[in-house]
């Protein structure tokens, strides 16, 4: 539903007033920081209005209101109108490029902010392969070490059911190196595959036997994404508006880290910025929290970098931190120098 330009201003003043204060907020207080420059019965009664339509709340009789998660929605879409994130994206930035960016991103949304911040790396299918070693565990034993563009490790003990030197297991990194690097990790089992179909290899020892360890190599890699949380003590200075069951349901979802970013990917259906707020949450035990989430691209795959909190947080601080600060990730990590 739209608002006309009055009932706007008083419940955008009221949202922020309630977001500074945690406190009930009157309508004589609105009358001033509204800045319509009306009585304040006409105030009282936009106030009234709003509540009816189902903006806001009003807690105990003698109180003043509250924003409803409605009135939040509200009032987050006038800030999605108006953002402006470009100082965020270049203080980050510098940032990243003076820490390297493989510094945690979620730690940087999370101090600025003062919510718990997460980051979600892209799906190991979207990483793209730059090397490949192969150490000697045991006679039949190897450690597999696969390194992706932008640093990420992978490893993985393998039998590969013969034993190799180390000098043979280092030809066969070289080779596998020189035929595979920049390949996507998840074409570069295809390639493998389609290579040892090819008859000449069988001409081969070399070429052979790196293409059946890379075979091993490439079967059953993780492909899960991987979630990064920082700031969940910051869940402590909001327990006089959480209960501990809602800390504790939080808390937890937030170890079954897999389970999370399930839910996260739910929500993102497209590139850009996305703010869930309390009700809107499908999952019943995060609707006492707020979610605001934006997409970055590393060249190879997307990821999603955001901040979770009470639903009473600081939407504009959070949103202009969240959107730079995704900017800012897909520029250094798509241009690192």
């Amino acid at each position: 539903m739209s608002l006309t330009d009055r009932p706007r201003r008083v419940l955008a003043a009221l949202v922020r007033e309630y977001i500074a204060s945690g406190e009930p907020v009157p309508s004589s207080i609105l009358v001033g920081t509204a800045g319509l420059g009306v009585s304040s019965a006409t105030v009282r009664s936009i106030v009234a209005q709003l509540e009816h339509e189902g903006f806001l709340q009003q807690p105990h009789t003698s109180a003043g209101r509250i924003p409803t998660d409605r009135g939040y929605r509200f009032y987050v879409d006038l800030l999605l109108e108006s953002k402006r994130s470009a100082r965020t994206a270049s203080a980050v930035e510098a940032r990243l490029r003076r820490d390297g960016a493989g510094s945690l991103v979620d730690s940087v949304v999370s101090q600025a902010s003062g919510q718990v911040g997460f980051a979600i790396r892209p799906a190991h299918e979207a990483a793209v392969f730059d090397r490949v070693e192969f150490i000697p565990l045991s006679s039949t034993r190897v450690l597999v070490v696969i390194v992706a563009r932008g640093g990420h490790v992978l490893q993985k003990a393998i039998d590969i059911g013969e034993q190799l030197t180390a000098d043979e297991l280092r030809e066969a990194a070289n080779y596998l190196n020189s035929e595979l690097s920049g390949i996507p990790l998840h074409r570069a089992r295809q390639v493998v595959l389609e290579r040892m179909n090819q008859e000449r290899l069988l001409y081969d020892v070399l070429m052979a036997r790196a293409m059946r360890l890379a075979s091993s190599t490439f079967t059953n890699l993780p492909d899960e994404q991987e979630l990064y949380v920082e700031g969940a003590a910051s869940l402590l200075a909001t327990a006089h508006e959480l209960n501990i069951s809602m800390l504790q349901r939080l808390l937890a979802m937030i170890d079954e880290k897999q389970r999370l970013v399930r839910l996260l990917n739910e929500y993102i259906d497209g590139p850009g910025l996305t703010v869930v707020i309390g009700a809107e949450h499908p999952d019943p035990s995060l609707r006492p929290f707020s979610l605001v989430a934006s997409t970055y691209d590393d060249g190879m795959g997307i990821g999603t970098i955001g901040v979770i909190g009470p639903t009473r947080m600081r939407y504009s601080r959070a949103i202009t931190v969240v959107d730079g600060a995704a900017q800012a990730v897909s520029r250094v990590l798509r241009d690192p120098n």
